[in-house]
């Protein structure tokens, strides 16, 4: 695979494009992405089920960004959702609602509704409640709705808590043990076209036997519920596979396909794929600048234009980026800093004894993998600007969204009528290249 983020004469660069020359036109902090990478990663991942009736369907929580989803669809990509906004986007994209799959624990009956109208190939139910709710409404509407029921194994994910999503106790799917009673009532109702089972058991999933034991539970549901009566065409997988982070070693994706092929493989069914950060995690990188270098008693810090309302990830989950500067330095050392942003919390922080030789204040660093989980979890917080995204194709690149400023976002309220009485001072717009 090429590698698309790389120093071309002493610069970083993504693809052809020098991240010295976005800075300087956009501004820092933003997000900037790779369209080969994301092109790559496609073909990568669907490359190794060929001779398998399989189709990948980007999770677009991983990144909502019109144009990156526009890329991935443009590869043959469908896209998973988890709410009806996320189906506005992927159909703003241009993926057909025939290649939607529709995910998540609490979609509201006016979100079934118009997922229905929409057409959708498919919904992923996770309790019985919502069955019945689903039931309702296609009755109403005069349909009947394409479902898979999402399953939880109690398989741990191996992962950090707050993702790991296929153990009891968890919010999502169906538990084994109630399974039973929820299939007596699926094969009632008049409204439930149903196409099989779903399972998804977390993300950021960087050990692939958690995937076999799961796998080979949906397995043996489908030999079971067959023998029932039931005709089960689908098997939908989920996502959860990481990507390296901070040069870490991973088992080779093809250790993941042949746990595939040799749990479901045999059983005839069309396999739906749910990955997110595989596709889109390594394409992103996230610009910054160094406003201060500064020297405690006992700590170096750079303190970064980006803050953990910009990547919220290593705040979250203690994960830890790869960072590099831009400017290429072959020293051999460099001070240890802890990597920081402006934002006024202790847990803004991007990680701890870095080493970035030659950099100091004023210098541009790089922060990768921040293509998954970066943009799509941002915020306003601390009264930040929402920073601009980029994209990167060959030699051009493409502000694909601006820079929402503070000044935009007061626009965003209003004063209730008791306060009329009371001018508010009027907002100046100002474009300050941190945002």
């Amino acid at each position: 695979m090429t590698n698309v983020f790389a120093y071309q004469n002493g610069s970083l660069a993504v693809e052809q494009v020098s991240l010295e020359r976005i800075a300087a036109e956009v501004g820092t902090p933003c997000y900037v992405y790779s369209t080969e990478r994301l092109r790559q990663n496609y073909a990568d991942f669907i490359g190794g089920f060929q001779g398998m009736n399989a189709a990948v369907y980007y999770a677009i929580k991983a990144n909502p960004n019109l144009a990156v989803t526009r890329a991935l669809v443009d590869c043959g990509a469908g896209v998973d959702i988890t709410s009806v906004g996320e189906m506005e986007r992927a159909l703003r994209a241009g993926v057909s609602p025939t290649k939607i799959l529709y995910s998540g624990v609490g979609k509201r009956r006016d979100e079934i509704e118009a997922a229905l109208n929409a057409g959708i190939r498919q919904i992923n139910v996770e309790s019985l409640p919502e069955l019945h709710l689903i039931e309702q409404v296609t009755a109403e509407l005069g349909k009947r709705a394409p479902v898979t029921l999402r399953i939880n194994p109690n398989v741990a994910a191996r992962t950090y808590k707050q993702n790991s999503t296929g153990e009891l106790g968890t919010k999502f799917g169906i538990d084994l043990a109630q399974l039973d009673g929820v299939m007596e009532i699926v094969a009632k109702l008049s409204h439930i076209d149903f196409k099989g089972f779903q399972v998804h058991i977390g993300s950021h999933v960087f050990d692939f036997e958690p995937f076999r034991e799961a796998f080979q539970k949906l397995a043996d549901l489908t030999r079971f519920w067959r023998t029932k009566g039931f005709a089960i065409d689908r098997l939908d997988l989920g996502g959860g596979i990481t990507i390296p982070y901070d040069s870490q070693t991973l088992a080779p994706f093809s250790d993941y396909v042949a746990i595939v092929r040799e749990t479901v493989g045999d059983l005839g069914c069309e396999l739906a794929f749910e990955p997110g950060r595989r596709l889109v995690g390594d394409a992103g990188i996230l610009l910054s600048r160094v406003t201060f270098d500064k020297q405690g008693l006992s700590k170096r810090f750079l303190i970064l234009d980006a803050g953990m309302n910009d990547l919220i990830r290593p705040a979250m989950y203690g994960a830890r980026h790869t960072i590099l500067p831009v400017k290429e330095n072959h020293a051999a050392d460099a001070p240890l800093a802890d990597v920081v942003g402006p934002v006024c919390e202790t847990s803004d922080l991007f990680g701890e004894d870095y080493r970035l030789p030659g950099v100091g204040q004023g210098d541009l660093v790089a922060i990768l993998q921040a293509g998954a989980y970066g943009s799509a979890m941002s915020s306003n917080y601390n009264g930040r600007a929402l920073i601009p995204e980029v994209m990167v194709s060959g030699g051009q690149f493409a502000i694909v969204r601006r820079r929402i400023t503070v000044a935009e976002q007061l626009g965003w309220e209003a004063f209730p009528p008791w306060f009329e009485d009371k001018k508010p001072v009027e907002a100046h717009s100002c474009r300050a290249a941190t945002g």
